[in-house]
């Protein structure tokens, strides 16, 4: 003969009527410790555990599913679930009712919740009954897996932005090719040039393949800083300070500066902290960012670049005039190929972000339409980041 074996509190209550009043109060207190116990288990738990009627009505709640629904889990005794998670009811219609006669199924969902706070929410919800004939009523468990989500979808956006670094990689490399044939087809025009007799003609020639070459020079300088940027390599860190290097940036793009009329307001203090960076990553960002700010202003337009420390970090804002940015575009800047420029390639800010997080560093853009945009960078200081090591 085979079965459950009975509970010591069942055989107590098979007795009840034979007991007497102190037999009732230890009974009492016993059951009370008894459900004390449950309900210490039960709030110990990450996952949220409700209990409720066909209605909807919620006969029981854990401390964890008053916190992911959002109510008072002492107060939350009839109150209907439905009305906590609306839209719930005809998603678990099924569970609660079965289909084809058929007894009430076990039923797995997942849903959005939008308050108290935005997450995701596994739903495991099983049928019972206490006894025979009694109700049917439901125990529900409730897994937070906003986490869990948020990691797949950032692996799946890595993979993605790899295989396009990949495939822009792999065609910036056969660019250098046809670039290397004209380069060589232009020095043997040039020595060819050089050996004809002399005249207007020929020095205008010659002034041609002298801007052919260096604007196939200019190119082959963009290909190679592009495979560089793309390309996962580790910065080579070593002292640098801030300042030097953006002055750097200025110079080499004075020229570009003057030509579109634009002013340049710095406060590049010498005395900045220094940082441990890759000289040249750090280049490539902030060429890129000034680039971005003399594209998007037209006309007298003013270009901000300021340098500041604390007792942690180095921050350099970078500050333009210009267009601004649509708050409906903010979110996706860092995106590979989104872009708003005519003619972008729309990897400038994902290359920017992707050398500042091997530094460390971060990148912050705040931008109104019609006003302009700053971009805010913060890289720690060398002491910081030996002490972030060590630890």
């Amino acid at each position: 003969m085979s079965g459950k074996k009975p509970n010591p509190l069942d055989k107590v209550l098979d007795r009840l009527d034979r007991l007497d009043e102190a037999g009732l109060r230890t009974l009492v207190q016993r059951l009370a410790r008894e459900r004390a116990l449950l309900e210490t288990v039960f709030n110990t738990l990450q996952e949220g555990v409700l209990v409720i009627s066909a209605d909807g009505e919620i006969d029981y709640a854990n401390d964890a599913a008053a916190q992911l629904i959002g109510f008072q889990a002492e107060t939350g005794a009839g109150t209907t679930l439905w009305r906590l998670v609306p839209g719930l009811r005809a998603s678990l219609e099924g569970g609660r009712t079965g289909s084809h006669g058929a007894g009430p199924p076990v039923v797995s969902r997942e849903f959005e919740l939008h308050y108290p706070a935005p997450r995701i929410v596994r739903l495991y919800m099983v049928p019972f009954s206490e006894g025979e004939g009694g109700a049917p009523r439901f125990a529900i468990i409730l897994s937070d897996i906003t986490t869990e989500k948020k990691s797949t979808a950032e692996m799946i956006e890595h993979e993605k932005i790899s295989s396009i670094l990949l495939l822009a990689a792999g065609v910036a490399h056969e660019l250098g090719n046809p670039l290397n044939s004209l380069t060589i087809h232009l020095q043997l025009i040039g020595r060819k040039l050089r050996k004809l007799p002399g005249s207007k003609e020929a020095a205008a020639l010659g002034e041609s393949i002298k801007v052919c070459q260096d604007e196939v020079t200019r190119l082959d300088g963009i290909i190679r800083n592009f495979l560089e940027a793309v390309r996962p390599r580790p910065p080579d860190l070593a002292e640098v300070n801030v300042v030097e290097v953006i002055e750097d940036v200025l110079r080499f793009q004075a020229k570009e500066i003057a030509d579109r009329g634009l002013t340049v307001d710095g406060e590049l203090p010498a005395s900045t902290p220094i940082i441990m960076a890759d000289r040249n990553q750090l280049k490539q960002v902030f060429f890129n960012l000034v680039k971005n700010a003399m594209e998007a202003m037209t006309g007298a337009g003013k270009l901000s670049i300021k340098v500041r420390a604390d007792d942690d970090s180095v921050y350099a804002l970078i500050a333009d005039t210009g267009t601004g940015i649509r708050t409906e575009d903010l979110g996706k800047l860092f995106s590979p190929y989104h872009t708003t420029k005519a003619g972008g390639h729309g990897l400038g800010l994902m290359i920017v972000q992707r050398i500042m997080r091997g530094h460390g560093g971060h990148v912050g853009i705040e931008s109104k339409e019609g006003t302009g945009t700053v971009v805010t960078l913060q890289f720690p200081q060398k002491h910081r980041r030996v002490r972030m090591l060590k630890s």
